[in-house]
């Protein structure tokens, strides 16, 4: 199965604390159906002094969010937009890829 949503995508967060930003996706987990937007859902989290942080203390860090709480920001307009599949080349050179719902543009180069 192809997936929707892939690493570096910039994706809009339809639903949830930050409903309407938009970031670049970091991670993608399939299994647990959840992506990591960059800058997006921040968590507090509390962290002893090690090498990374010789202070330690309260640190932002960015949480899994569903993949249904995030839409593909669409190409041509900036909007959240579903994605779609579409066959392009002949022969052995087809090949599967997604296009925006909202403008028909394809997404894979």
């Amino acid at each position: 199965m192809t997936a929707r949503i892939k690493k570096d995508d910039v994706v809009i967060i339809i639903a949830g604390k930050d409903k309407g930003r938009s970031g670049k996706v970091l991670k993608v987990m399939p299994k647990e159906e959840r992506v990591v937007v960059e800058g997006l859902n921040l968590a507090k989290r509390h962290t002893k002094p090690d090498i990374a942080h010789p202070q330690g203390g309260v640190i932002s860090k960015e949480a899994p969010l569903h993949v249904s709480n995030v839409a593909l920001r669409d190409p041509k307009t900036g909007k959240a937009t579903r994605v779609g599949f579409k066959f392009v080349g002949e022969g052995n050179a087809r090949r599967k890829v997604r296009i925006a719902k909202g403008s028909g543009v394809q997404i894979d180069v």
